[in-house]
């Protein structure tokens, strides 16, 4: 009994002991917000260089900004407070957040938002700089490696008709597009074929010699030419 009752007093003097937590002053407050926004604003001039995807979203950017604050209030709030700190993770616990994130790499930035807005509620200023300083020097260089992106040449046709535009994709494309299916329907006696090219090597012959539909435009027993271009992201 008297060793229950012990435990009960360690464990009440500790949580009674971190209950009101460290006072914050004033300075210190606002050196943890203007240090959160000023690293906040570097992630939103990041985001938009090195954004390439087709739509920007202006709106989701000035969002990572407001993590990166959001997330310094909350970590300037708890500081060592345990007991504030289950009462935060039991009330964002309930919180389910239904958005889709279209990219991979917008994942990342909000795990880089809220790992400044978690070192600035600490006071880790310099932690926090120099950690977004090499995460921008390593998207700068992902920036200049060529991207691998790949485009289908969907053609429908007669067999024979597929027979000879075989021969222009390969001319055309200097044997670069692989011939990846290829199949003929026995019943209504047409087949399809499709090649897959990168998308640079693509753009780059289409300069030089037109493209591949105006080649094959017109030619008899070809009903229909589709591309189909391979990205990470997924449209809604």
């Amino acid at each position: 009994m008297n060793a229950t009752t012990n435990i009960r007093d360690i464990l009440n003097d500790f949580f009674l002991s971190n209950i009101s937590g460290d006072t914050l002053t004033v300075t210190e407050i606002l050196l943890n917000m203007s240090a959160a926004l000023l690293i906040g604003l570097l992630i939103f001039v990041v985001y938009r260089v090195t954004h390439t995807g087709e739509v920007y979203s202006a709106r989701f950017n000035v969002s990572l900004v407001m993590l990166v604050l959001v997330t310094t209030i909350v970590m300037t709030a708890i500081g060592s407070n345990v007991a504030l700190s289950l009462g935060l993770v039991g009330a964002l616990s309930i919180v389910r957040f239904r958005t889709v994130i279209r990219d991979t790499r917008d994942t990342m930035f909000i795990f880089w938002c809220v790992a400044v807005g978690v070192c600035c509620g600490v006071a880790a200023y310099v932690l926090a700089l120099i950690g977004s300083m090499f995460i921008f020097l390593y998207l700068m260089v992902c920036g200049m490696i060529r991207e691998n992106e790949r485009c289908l040449i969907i053609i429908r046709g007669t067999p024979a008709a597929l027979s000879d535009a075989e021969k222009v994709v390969g001319q055309h494309y200097a044997q670069k597009a692989v011939l990846r299916v290829s199949n003929i329907n026995a019943e209504d006696g047409t087949g399809e074929s499709i090649y897959e090219i990168a998308s640079n090597l693509r753009e780059k012959y289409d300069r030089q010699a037109g493209t591949v539909e105006s080649l094959l435009y017109g030619s008899r027993g070809i009903t229909s030419i589709s591309i189909v271009r391979q990205e990470d992201e997924v449209s809604g």
